[in-house]
Order: structure tokens, then sequence, then C-alpha cells
């Protein structure tokens, strides 16, 4: 039996803070922060702590959980916390709710396990809902661009996959201008609902300003969903005194090793980090709120590692607007 005591009931004022950003000329709306699941929701990691941050999020008003694949690790194994975790609580919400999820790296052996065929992305998402407990995923995203497999194809498997229910609307992650674009064209072709493009975006990392797809999104009713928006734990105040054993880098992270912390990178974190005190903000929430600061990203996605981090960053709302002073400081500092 179900420990009545422990029975997860959603606060009634969830959505009474949050803002939802409609995405792209869609008629989906995004939490202005989303929840990835990407680290600390894998089979190495607590359970309770990820099932605790989940219920933190969705409390306040977080609807969206961010997930892929080979998220973990082990690969999979993120995807089959969540759901746990939706069996466990949010079963009752699940249409209140926006669940995601990605193929397109590796994710499992031999040659039908990677990149965009059909085949890969058919057999992935399958498994997806197996381990999530799901009939279907609200966005089903290709996870980066493959250049061996015609776009067609892929783009084929996507339509065929929103026609069979097996997901609301499709999206790409990681592509670039020209993929971007190729995209947008042959899914209109197909009648297929392309909503969202998810791209690395921070303060020190600029590319969809540099190779222009953040200006094209917005001209062709695509969401941005920006994710490593704190540029892996960079931008936090966790590295201002040099690098704790816990940390990310310390622990020897395959994303992120001792090289990327350059003595030039932390002169640019220390100066940003003054500014944010200025502003009231800690950097992680200065560091939020500047990729929000315009309405060609409609969702940033946030990594948590405890639920405090979750209600930290959600403060953000509070405080998303930039100076032309402050704006152009910031710009001199990373630049």
């Amino acid at each position: 039996m179900a420990d009545i005591a422990n029975i997860y009931k959603a606060d009634p004022a969830r959505y009474d803070e949050m803002q939802y950003n409609r995405v792209g000329r869609s008629g989906l709306k995004f939490p202005a922060v989303s929840l990835g699941l990407w680290h600390n929701f894998g089979s190495v990691d607590s359970y309770e702590n990820s099932r605790e941050m989940c219920r933190t999020a969705f409390d306040l008003g977080i609807t969206q959980f961010d997930l892929a694949n080979n998220y973990g690790p082990v690969y999979g194994s993120a995807e089959e916390t969540f759901g746990r975790i939706m069996e466990s609580d949010f079963r009752p919400y699940r249409d209140e709710m926006v669940v995601t999820s990605k193929a397109g790296y590796d994710m499992w052996d031999g040659p039908y396990g990677n990149w965009g065929s059909r085949k890969y992305l058919m057999a992935s998402l399958d498994q997806s809902l197996k381990r999530m407990k799901l009939d279907y995923v609200d966005i089903f995203y290709h996870h980066r661009m493959d250049p061996e497999t015609p776009l067609e194809e892929t783009m084929q498997a996507l339509a065929d996959i929103v026609r069979s229910g097996k997901a609301l609307y499709a999206g790409v992650s990681n592509y670039n201008l020209e993929y971007t674009k190729r995209a947008v064209e042959l899914l209109k072709e197909m009648h297929c609902p392309f909503i969202v493009n998810q791209r690395r975006y921070s303060l020190l990392d600029r590319g969809i300003e540099e190779d222009d797809v953040k200006t094209y999104c917005k001209e062709a009713g695509i969401g941005i969903i920006a994710f490593s928006p704190l540029a892996q734990g960079l931008l936090s105040d966790k590295y201002l005194q040099g690098i704790p054993k816990e940390s990310r880098i310390g622990k020897g992270s395959r994303f992120l090793n001792k090289t990327v912390l350059t003595e030039e990178k932390l002169v640019k974190i220390q100066a940003l980090n003054e500014l944010a005190q200025k502003r009231g903000q800690t950097l992680a929430q200065m560091a939020l709120s500047w990729v929000l600061k315009d309405d060609e990203v409609c969702s940033v996605l946030i990594g948590a590692s405890t639920p405090g981090q979750i209600r930290e960053n959600i403060e953000i709302l509070n405080n998303l607007s930039f100076t032309t002073e402050e704006l152009a400081a910031i710009d001199a500092i990373c630049r």
C-alpha cells in the first residue's frame, strides 16, 4: 500500500508566480524556468532527492521536465527515475505537464543506436516511453545534427512520430542556422508542428547570436529554449575561490574539466559576480535573468542538485530587466 502520509498533493497556488511564454507561434507555452534532468537524476544519484526536486519544481509552477534517452548515468536511468516519480506523484497531473525527450547521441551498441536514422529515432522513443511510463511525450527532439543521414529522413521520422500520437510536437536540439532553416522547410511541407530549437546559451557562450539562429527562429516563429545557462556551473559562486572537491570539475566530469576554468575566464566570472551583487542577485540568478532578458528565448533550462537551488533560481522572475548600462557592462566583461 502507498504511504498515505507521503502522497503528493501539488500546491494549488503553483501557477501564481510563474511566468509562461508562448513557444514561437505555436499554441504551447513554456514556463520561463524549466527543469532539466541531464544530471543528478541517474541511477547513481539519490532517488529521494531527485523526487523532491521534481515535486519542488512543480509546486513552483515549473511544468516542463526535459529529458533525453541517454541522461543518467547510466544511460536511460534519468527517464527511469522520472517514470517512478510519474507513478508515485505526477500521474494525476499529466495534463498539466510538458514532458520532453530526445534521441541523437549514443544510446546502445551497434549501428542503430546513434545519430538520426528513422530506425534509431523511432526505436528510441518507444524505449523512452516505457522507461517514463508514458503514452506520449509533449515534444520529441532530434538531439543533434547528423551529417550522414539525409535530413529528409530524420524530419520524416519526426513527422511520423507526431502523426502516430507518440509526440505532440517536434523539436530539434543543437541545430545550426543551415540545419534549422532546412528543418523548418521540410517539416512545413510535411504539415508537422515543429515549434522549438534547444540550444546552448549563456553569458559565456553566445553561439546562437553569432550564427544568427536566435534572430532567425524569432522571424520563423520557432521558439528557443536555452540549456547550460550557467555554463555547467561556472556562472555560479561555486568556483570563485577555486575548485571544490565536490564540484563537477573536482569530480572530473566528462562534460567539464579543469582546463575550462582558465585564469582569464575566472577574472570574467569574478567581475560578473560583482555586477550581480550590485543588482541584488547571485551570479547564477543574474546569468539566468540575462538569458531571459528579451522575448527571443521562451524558457531557460536549469539543472539542480538540491530543491533549494530550484527555489533560488525561481527568484529571477522578480528581476528579469536590465538597464542599458548593465547590458553594456556585461558585454564588456564577456567580450
